[in-house]
């Protein structure tokens, strides 16, 4: 255990990418530098899993970064150890630093972006880590620190989409895909602000689950593949106010047929295939359709999340628990899609 007295570096197990494939991880040693007077040392207990972090391993995603790399950019743990300058947090505190290191308030710039967490710089799945007090907040009381996990890259992303960014109010109608961790957590919060959701999805079972989480309306694209129509049909003609689009050109031309006009779209998912750019272009132009890229978000916007969170009690979905030595079988799980909300590892 480390002491608040303890200012010498730590050798400590992590677990690193030394070549891009998932199979390549592997566990490591690593040490941590002797802190600065205001950084923070946290003994990690949990990080979740994105699907950023596959591309990561596979070498498609940000192709400049360094080998070897320590994976994962979201978790969380406890302090053990403060900066002689530190006036944010004391030792005990429960804490998960923020998805960019050095994204604290205002909009994003091409400087935090160098800052990302499992990317540029090393990740979260180790037993400890150094963070300037400022990349890091408090997580809401009622999680555990398996929950709190899942909240920097996947619930951020939701808020700063539809909060931040879209002004959400109650009353409003929200469209969600899918059953990946952004898409529930933009249910989960849409609801919590009064909003009414719509949900496709690919199965029946998970039709059932989306329906017993709150949403209103809830389509299965694989049986109805022109699933904007139905989406159309629902608001009788009107179109939603919001779409969380996480599917990319394959699904961007339904979400501006989806949108009323002068709606908002939270542009997540990559896009990958031109062809359709011409058909989505006209209704987004003719809408007066928002298009807004989203990049998870700033600690400022993390601490305001975590504060909406605290008041509701929301509870993230946890869909599988793994150990960190079995990284290598959660992220296969997590390339399956078969998951319901997020997958977690333990540190």
């Amino acid at each position: 255990m480390v002491t608040a007295t303890t200012k010498t570096e730590i050798e400590h197990a992590a677990f690193e990418l030394p070549s891009f494939s998932i199979d390549a991880i592997r566990a490591a040693k690593r040490v941590t530098p002797a802190l600065g007077p205001t950084d923070v040392l946290v003994r990690m207990r949990a990080a979740s899993l994105n699907y950023r972090d596959i591309l990561v391993a596979l070498g498609v995603y940000n192709k400049g970064i360094p080998l070897p790399r320590i994976p994962l950019s979201d978790g969380a743990g406890e302090i053990v150890e403060i900066g002689s300058s530190v006036t944010r947090f004391k030792v005990g505190d429960r804490v998960s630093p923020n998805f960019f290191a050095d994204w604290l308030s205002g909009p994003i710039n091409a400087t935090v972006k160098s800052s990302d967490l499992g990317g540029t710089k090393d990740g979260v799945l180790r037993e400890y880590a150094v963070f300037n007090e400022r990349s890091v907040v408090r997580i809401p009381e009622h999680l555990s620190f398996q929950e709190a996990a899942t909240l920097p890259c996947a619930a951020l992303t939701a808020w700063n989409g539809l909060i931040e960014n879209g002004g959400l109010r109650a009353g409003e109608t929200v469209l969600v895909m899918g059953t990946g961790g952004v898409s529930v957590f933009a249910l989960q919060l849409a609801i919590m602000s009064g909003a009414e959701v719509i949900a496709t999805t690919s199965s029946d079972e998970k039709m059932k689950r989306l329906q017993k989480m709150g949403a209103s309306h809830v389509i299965n694209y694989k049986k109805t593949p022109d699933w904007e129509k139905e989406v159309i049909k629902y608001t009788c003609g009107r179109g939603v106010d919001h779409v969380v689009e996480i599917g990319g050109a394959g699904t961007l031309a339904k979400s501006a047929v989806s949108v009323k006009v002068g709606g908002h779209i939270s542009l997540i998912g990559v896009l990958a295939d031109a062809k359709q750019k011409s058909d989505f272009e006209i209704s987004l132009l003719m809408k007066a359709v928002k298009l807004q890229g989203v990049f998870v978000g700033s600690v400022e916007m993390y601490e305001r999340m975590n504060a909406a969170i605290a008041l509701h009690k929301l509870k993230p979905v946890i869909d599988k628990t793994f150990k960190a030595s079995q990284i290598v079988e959660a992220l296969k799980y997590q390339q399956s899609g078969a998951h319901f909300g997020k997958i977690v590892v333990t540190i």
